[in-house]
Protein backbone atom coordinates (compact mmCIF):
# COMPACT_ATOMS: atom_id res chain seq x y z
CA UNK A 1 0.00 0.00 0.00
CA UNK A 2 1.77 3.53 -1.06
CA UNK A 3 2.55 5.52 2.29
CA UNK A 4 -0.37 7.86 0.76
CA UNK A 5 -2.92 5.54 0.99
CA UNK A 6 -2.01 4.51 4.28
CA UNK A 7 -4.09 6.08 7.38
CA UNK A 8 -2.40 8.65 9.52
CA UNK A 9 -1.92 7.84 13.11
CA UNK A 10 -2.85 10.63 15.55
CA UNK A 11 0.32 11.64 17.57
CA UNK A 12 1.96 13.48 20.54
CA UNK A 13 4.34 14.35 23.23
CA UNK A 14 3.70 14.45 27.16
CA UNK A 15 6.53 16.50 28.36
CA UNK A 16 8.57 18.85 26.33
CA UNK A 17 12.21 19.14 27.09
CA UNK A 18 14.92 18.42 25.31
CA UNK A 19 14.33 14.81 24.73
CA UNK A 20 10.70 15.59 24.42
CA UNK A 21 11.18 18.16 21.88
CA UNK A 22 13.05 15.70 19.76
CA UNK A 23 10.37 13.32 19.61
CA UNK A 24 8.30 16.03 18.65
CA UNK A 25 10.35 17.07 15.74
CA UNK A 26 10.12 13.09 14.76
CA UNK A 27 6.33 12.75 14.52
CA UNK A 28 6.14 16.49 12.81
CA UNK A 29 8.12 15.23 10.27
CA UNK A 30 6.59 11.46 9.97
CA UNK A 31 4.36 11.89 6.56
CA UNK A 32 2.05 8.98 8.12
CA UNK A 33 1.50 10.65 11.06
CA UNK A 34 -0.33 13.83 12.15
CA UNK A 35 1.05 15.35 14.64
CA UNK A 36 -2.09 16.04 17.17
CA UNK A 37 0.36 18.39 19.80
CA UNK A 38 1.98 18.45 22.99
CA UNK A 39 1.02 18.31 26.88
CA UNK A 40 3.34 20.46 28.89
CA UNK A 41 2.16 22.31 32.12
CA UNK A 42 4.92 24.96 31.21
CA UNK A 43 2.80 27.14 28.59
CA UNK A 44 5.68 28.72 26.62
CA UNK A 45 6.87 25.31 26.20
CA UNK A 46 3.85 24.62 25.00
CA UNK A 47 4.17 27.43 22.84
CA UNK A 48 7.43 26.89 21.67
CA UNK A 49 7.10 23.37 20.06
CA UNK A 50 3.43 23.99 18.55
CA UNK A 51 4.84 27.31 16.67
CA UNK A 52 7.97 25.28 15.01
CA UNK A 53 6.37 21.69 14.72
CA UNK A 54 2.50 22.55 14.46
CA UNK A 55 -0.24 20.74 16.69
CA UNK A 56 -2.04 22.30 19.63
CA UNK A 57 -0.98 22.48 23.32
CA UNK A 58 -2.72 21.03 26.53
CA UNK A 59 -2.31 21.74 29.53
CA UNK A 60 -3.28 17.79 30.82
CA UNK A 61 -3.25 14.27 29.37
CA UNK A 62 -6.95 14.31 29.95
CA UNK A 63 -7.48 16.82 27.59
CA UNK A 64 -4.97 15.49 25.35
CA UNK A 65 -7.41 11.63 25.26
CA UNK A 66 -10.38 14.36 24.42
CA UNK A 67 -9.02 15.48 21.72
CA UNK A 68 -8.67 11.93 19.82
CA UNK A 69 -5.18 10.52 19.79
CA UNK A 70 -3.27 6.88 19.06
CA UNK A 71 -0.15 7.33 20.28
CA UNK A 72 2.00 9.23 22.44
CA UNK A 73 5.42 9.66 24.05
CA UNK A 74 6.16 10.57 27.39
CA UNK A 75 9.04 12.36 28.07
CA UNK A 76 8.02 14.05 31.50
CA UNK A 77 10.56 13.74 33.80
CA UNK A 78 10.12 10.08 35.72
CA UNK A 79 9.00 10.45 38.76
CA UNK A 80 5.57 11.30 36.51
CA UNK A 81 5.54 8.35 34.31
CA UNK A 82 3.40 6.45 35.73
CA UNK A 83 0.47 9.39 36.27
CA UNK A 84 0.98 10.77 32.61
CA UNK A 85 0.98 6.71 31.24
CA UNK A 86 -2.04 5.14 33.06
CA UNK A 87 -4.64 7.21 31.85
CA UNK A 88 -3.75 6.86 28.32
CA UNK A 89 -2.53 3.27 28.42
CA UNK A 90 -6.50 2.72 29.97
CA UNK A 91 -7.85 4.27 26.67
CA UNK A 92 -5.99 2.29 24.61
CA UNK A 93 -3.56 4.87 23.35
CA UNK A 94 -0.05 3.61 22.58
CA UNK A 95 2.70 4.74 24.85
CA UNK A 96 6.20 5.33 24.71
CA UNK A 97 7.65 6.00 27.52
CA UNK A 98 11.11 7.46 27.86
CA UNK A 99 13.71 5.17 29.85
CA UNK A 100 13.96 4.45 32.57
CA UNK A 101 10.08 2.78 32.97
CA UNK A 102 9.67 4.36 35.90
CA UNK A 103 11.43 5.15 39.38
CA UNK A 104 11.15 1.55 40.78
CA UNK A 105 10.05 -1.82 40.52
CA UNK A 106 6.01 -0.93 42.17
CA UNK A 107 5.53 1.61 39.81
CA UNK A 108 7.11 -0.24 37.08
CA UNK A 109 4.95 -3.69 37.72
CA UNK A 110 2.13 -1.26 37.89
CA UNK A 111 2.61 0.73 34.26
CA UNK A 112 3.33 -3.05 32.67
CA UNK A 113 0.01 -4.52 34.16
CA UNK A 114 -2.45 -1.79 32.90
CA UNK A 115 -0.52 -2.69 29.37
CA UNK A 116 -1.75 -5.91 29.68
CA UNK A 117 -5.27 -5.69 31.30
CA UNK A 118 -5.76 -2.89 28.51
CA UNK A 119 -4.41 -4.56 25.76
CA UNK A 120 -2.33 -1.54 24.87
CA UNK A 121 1.33 -1.47 23.11
CA UNK A 122 3.98 -0.19 25.52
CA UNK A 123 6.88 0.12 24.31
CA UNK A 124 10.29 1.62 26.85
CA UNK A 125 12.39 4.24 25.39
CA UNK A 126 15.43 2.64 25.49
CA UNK A 127 17.17 3.85 22.47
CA UNK A 128 20.55 2.40 22.25
CA UNK A 129 19.28 -0.84 21.26
CA UNK A 130 18.80 1.11 17.96
CA UNK A 131 22.03 2.57 17.17
CA UNK A 132 23.85 1.32 14.53
CA UNK A 133 26.82 0.64 16.69
CA UNK A 134 24.69 -1.64 18.36
CA UNK A 135 22.28 -2.89 15.39
CA UNK A 136 25.99 -4.20 14.23
CA UNK A 137 26.88 -5.87 17.31
CA UNK A 138 23.98 -7.95 17.12
CA UNK A 139 24.18 -9.22 13.94
CA UNK A 140 27.50 -11.01 14.78
CA UNK A 141 27.18 -14.78 14.82
CA UNK A 142 27.42 -16.84 17.19
CA UNK A 143 28.35 -14.12 19.74
CA UNK A 144 27.90 -15.86 23.27
CA UNK A 145 29.17 -13.72 26.32
CA UNK A 146 31.16 -14.73 28.77
CA UNK A 147 32.67 -11.60 30.36
CA UNK A 148 31.38 -8.11 29.29
CA UNK A 149 32.43 -4.65 30.33
CA UNK A 150 30.83 -0.98 29.66
CA UNK A 151 31.55 2.34 30.73
CA UNK A 152 29.18 5.01 30.15
CA UNK A 153 30.97 8.39 31.25
CA UNK A 154 30.14 12.11 31.05
CA UNK A 155 30.39 15.54 32.64
CA UNK A 156 27.80 16.24 34.83
CA UNK A 157 24.69 17.88 32.52
CA UNK A 158 21.90 18.65 35.22
CA UNK A 159 19.44 16.69 33.36
CA UNK A 160 17.43 13.79 34.63
CA UNK A 161 18.49 14.63 38.56
CA UNK A 162 15.25 13.55 40.00
CA UNK A 163 17.16 9.95 39.64
CA UNK A 164 20.52 8.96 40.36
CA UNK A 165 23.29 7.73 37.87
CA UNK A 166 22.04 4.30 37.85
CA UNK A 167 18.60 5.05 36.86
CA UNK A 168 19.59 8.13 34.50
CA UNK A 169 22.61 6.53 31.93
CA UNK A 170 23.32 3.10 33.37
CA UNK A 171 20.05 1.69 32.55
CA UNK A 172 20.84 2.13 29.17
CA UNK A 173 23.69 -0.55 29.43
CA UNK A 174 21.44 -2.89 32.03
CA UNK A 175 19.08 -2.79 29.45
CA UNK A 176 21.64 -4.25 26.75
CA UNK A 177 22.99 -6.55 29.36
CA UNK A 178 19.74 -8.32 29.65
CA UNK A 179 19.17 -8.87 25.86
CA UNK A 180 22.60 -9.62 24.89
CA UNK A 181 22.80 -12.38 28.01
CA UNK A 182 18.94 -13.36 27.30
CA UNK A 183 18.78 -13.32 31.68
CA UNK A 184 19.24 -10.72 34.90
CA UNK A 185 21.72 -11.26 36.89
CA UNK A 186 21.88 -14.04 39.36
CA UNK A 187 24.50 -11.49 41.78
CA UNK A 188 24.73 -7.83 42.11
CA UNK A 189 27.83 -6.17 43.82
CA UNK A 190 27.95 -2.32 43.61
CA UNK A 191 30.01 0.62 44.66
CA UNK A 192 28.60 4.12 44.12
CA UNK A 193 29.07 7.50 45.18
CA UNK A 194 27.04 10.51 46.16
CA UNK A 195 28.99 14.07 45.80
CA UNK A 196 26.30 16.43 44.25
CA UNK A 197 23.08 15.67 44.90
CA UNK A 198 21.52 13.00 47.37
CA UNK A 199 21.33 10.33 44.57
CA UNK A 200 24.48 8.96 43.29
CA UNK A 201 26.59 10.19 40.38
CA UNK A 202 28.89 7.40 39.85
CA UNK A 203 28.69 3.87 40.48
CA UNK A 204 30.18 0.53 39.35
CA UNK A 205 28.78 -2.92 39.33
CA UNK A 206 29.76 -6.58 38.94
CA UNK A 207 26.64 -8.73 37.81
CA UNK A 208 26.98 -12.41 37.72
CA UNK A 209 24.78 -14.29 35.35
CA UNK A 210 23.08 -17.62 35.80
CA UNK A 211 24.95 -20.08 33.59
CA UNK A 212 23.52 -20.74 30.12
CA UNK A 213 22.62 -24.32 28.65
CA UNK A 214 26.47 -25.58 28.51
CA UNK A 215 26.93 -24.37 32.26
CA UNK A 216 29.11 -21.39 31.18
CA UNK A 217 28.14 -18.13 33.17
CA UNK A 218 28.72 -14.67 32.13
CA UNK A 219 30.33 -11.58 34.14
CA UNK A 220 29.54 -8.24 33.46
CA UNK A 221 31.48 -5.03 34.90
CA UNK A 222 29.58 -1.58 34.48
CA UNK A 223 31.10 1.74 35.13
CA UNK A 224 28.92 4.98 35.19
CA UNK A 225 29.69 8.51 36.02
CA UNK A 226 28.00 11.80 35.16
CA UNK A 227 31.16 13.30 37.16
CA UNK A 228 33.69 12.68 34.28
CA UNK A 229 35.52 15.02 32.11
CA UNK A 230 34.91 13.63 28.81
CA UNK A 231 32.05 11.61 27.14
CA UNK A 232 32.76 7.98 26.60
CA UNK A 233 30.18 4.97 25.75
CA UNK A 234 32.40 1.82 25.31
CA UNK A 235 31.65 -2.11 25.41
CA UNK A 236 33.99 -4.92 24.91
CA UNK A 237 32.05 -8.15 24.89
CA UNK A 238 34.68 -11.49 25.24
CA UNK A 239 33.38 -15.12 24.31
CA UNK A 240 35.52 -18.11 23.24
CA UNK A 241 35.20 -17.71 19.49
CA UNK A 242 35.29 -13.99 19.40
CA UNK A 243 35.79 -10.28 21.07
CA UNK A 244 34.72 -7.23 20.11
CA UNK A 245 34.99 -3.78 21.25
CA UNK A 246 33.04 -1.18 20.14
CA UNK A 247 33.07 2.99 20.54
CA UNK A 248 29.17 4.28 20.53
CA UNK A 249 30.68 7.69 20.39
CA UNK A 250 33.56 7.06 17.91
CA UNK A 251 30.86 4.82 15.70
CA UNK A 252 33.69 2.78 15.67
CA UNK A 253 34.38 -1.02 16.62
CA UNK A 254 36.89 -3.98 15.93
CA UNK A 255 35.80 -8.05 16.07
CA UNK A 256 38.27 -10.24 16.49
CA UNK A 257 37.58 -13.88 15.48
CA UNK A 258 39.27 -17.20 16.29
CA UNK A 259 40.56 -18.68 12.80
CA UNK A 260 42.65 -21.49 14.20
CA UNK A 261 41.16 -25.07 13.99
CA UNK A 262 40.88 -27.80 16.63
CA UNK A 263 44.04 -29.61 15.73
CA UNK A 264 46.20 -26.21 15.67
CA UNK A 265 44.85 -25.04 18.89
CA UNK A 266 45.08 -28.53 20.55
CA UNK A 267 49.25 -28.13 19.22
CA UNK A 268 49.29 -24.67 20.51
CA UNK A 269 48.02 -26.44 23.76
CA UNK A 270 50.64 -29.58 24.38
CA UNK A 271 53.40 -27.29 23.55
CA UNK A 272 52.50 -24.71 26.28
CA UNK A 273 51.63 -27.83 28.57
CA UNK A 274 55.36 -28.69 28.11
CA UNK A 275 57.19 -25.24 28.60
CA UNK A 276 58.45 -24.61 25.12
CA UNK A 277 59.74 -21.53 23.76
CA UNK A 278 56.34 -19.80 21.63
CA UNK A 279 57.97 -16.32 21.44
CA UNK A 280 58.31 -17.31 17.36
CA UNK A 281 54.30 -17.41 17.11
CA UNK A 282 52.43 -15.25 15.17
CA UNK A 283 49.49 -14.49 17.97
CA UNK A 284 47.68 -12.79 14.67
CA UNK A 285 47.84 -15.96 12.53
CA UNK A 286 45.29 -17.64 14.48
CA UNK A 287 42.92 -14.80 14.88
CA UNK A 288 41.06 -12.26 12.18
CA UNK A 289 40.64 -9.16 13.21
CA UNK A 290 37.64 -7.18 11.05
CA UNK A 291 36.03 -3.75 11.44
CA UNK A 292 32.50 -3.72 12.76
CA UNK A 293 30.17 -2.66 9.58
CA UNK A 294 28.19 0.13 10.69
CA UNK A 295 25.15 1.72 8.94
CA UNK A 296 23.51 4.72 9.05
CA UNK A 297 20.43 5.85 10.87
CA UNK A 298 19.25 8.32 13.75
CA UNK A 299 18.63 5.99 16.46
CA UNK A 300 15.42 7.90 17.66
CA UNK A 301 14.21 8.10 14.42
CA UNK A 302 14.89 4.17 14.24
CA UNK A 303 12.90 3.64 17.95
CA UNK A 304 9.73 5.66 16.52
CA UNK A 305 9.53 3.97 13.41
CA UNK A 306 9.50 0.37 15.09
CA UNK A 307 7.75 2.18 17.81
CA UNK A 308 4.89 3.18 14.76
CA UNK A 309 4.94 -0.19 13.04
CA UNK A 310 3.91 -2.00 16.37
CA UNK A 311 1.18 0.29 17.27
CA UNK A 312 -0.03 0.00 13.45
CA UNK A 313 0.28 -4.05 13.26
CA UNK A 314 -0.95 -4.40 17.25
CA UNK A 315 2.01 -6.58 17.93
CA UNK A 316 4.12 -6.19 20.99
CA UNK A 317 7.29 -3.94 20.37
CA UNK A 318 10.91 -4.63 20.47
CA UNK A 319 11.27 -3.18 24.01
CA UNK A 320 8.18 -3.97 25.26
CA UNK A 321 7.28 -3.23 29.26
CA UNK A 322 8.95 -6.74 30.68
CA UNK A 323 11.88 -5.52 29.67
CA UNK A 324 11.61 -2.29 30.87
CA UNK A 325 10.46 -3.67 34.34
CA UNK A 326 13.43 -5.86 33.94
CA UNK A 327 15.85 -3.10 33.45
CA UNK A 328 14.32 -1.11 36.28
CA UNK A 329 14.51 -4.30 38.78
CA UNK A 330 18.11 -4.62 38.10
CA UNK A 331 19.22 -1.03 38.39
CA UNK A 332 17.19 -1.05 41.88
CA UNK A 333 19.63 -4.36 43.10
CA UNK A 334 22.31 -2.08 42.42
CA UNK A 335 21.65 1.03 44.22
CA UNK A 336 20.53 -1.64 47.37
CA UNK A 337 23.76 -3.37 46.30
CA UNK A 338 25.83 -0.39 46.63
CA UNK A 339 24.16 0.97 50.13
CA UNK A 340 24.96 -2.83 51.87
CA UNK A 341 28.43 -2.02 50.70
CA UNK A 342 28.33 1.07 52.39
CA UNK A 343 28.12 3.75 49.89
CA UNK A 344 25.87 7.32 51.31
CA UNK A 345 22.97 7.87 49.52
CA UNK A 346 19.65 8.26 49.68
Amino acid sequence: MPSSAIPKLRCAVVGVGRMGRHHARLYAQTPEVEFVGVVDVNAESRRAVTEQWGGRGYENVDQLIEAGVDAVTIATPTVHHRAAAEPLLRSNVACLIEKPLAPDVEEARALADTAQQHRSVLQVGHVVRYDPVMVAIRKIEGLRPRFIEMDRISPMTFRSVDVGVVLDMMIHDLDLLLMLVGSEPEDVQASAVSVLGAAEDVCNTRLTFPPDASGYRCVANVTASRLAMKTERKIRIISEDAYVSADFVARSGTVVHKTANDDQLQQLRQHLQAGKDLSDVDYRSLVQVDQLEIGAGEPLRLQLDDFLSAVRAKRSPTVDAQAGFAAVRTAERIVEAARRAGSRMV
